[in-house]
């Protein structure tokens, strides 16, 4: 079968406009591209998360080879920098860390020895706030609290 030159040449630059037209055209709203582990440490595994209504999620990683609990709050679009916060609170040893600044995708990481204690955790994104108590403690149950201010 043959094509005439013309109709290939005009059915490439077609299909090079529409790749072209593609590729500049980014989504309405871009996820952020990390994890918590890229703002943890690979070594670190996520032990527990928590949605901040839908602008993201805070998520409670461990690393069981130092002991150490890390926190972070990653927000589900990025854009415009707004006040987003992540916490952790090891309350029997009043040991406390947190990280509250205007960012345009994530807070933390914040981190703690945790080993054989119970954390208390969380984080906001503009409005909306998360607490959570008594996690990962064994037979304290945990309670968590989502507030809009």
């Amino acid at each position: 079968m043959r094509f005439n030159r013309s109709v290939l040449t005009g059915a490439a630059i077609v299909a090079l406009a529409v790749a072209g037209t593609t590729a500049l055209a980014g989504p309405a709203s871009a996820a952020p591209n990390t994890t918590p582990q890229k703002v943890c440490g690979s070594a670190y595994k996520t032990v527990n998360s928590a949605p901040i209504g839908s602008l993201g999620t805070v998520y409670l990683t461990y690393n069981s080879a130092n002991g150490k609990n890390c926190v972070t709050t990653i927000r589900k679009n990025t854009g415009t920098a707004v006040d987003v916060s992540a916490y952790l609170n090891v309350a029997d040893t009043n040991a406390y860390a947190d990280d509250y600044g205007t960012y345009t995708s994530y807070a933390g990481p914040v981190t703690l020895i945790g080993k054989g204690h119970c954390v208390n955790w969380g984080g906001h994104i503009d409005n909306v706030y998360v607490n959570v108590n008594n996690t990962n403690c064994a037979s304290l149950k945990e309670r968590r609290v989502t507030t809009v201010r």
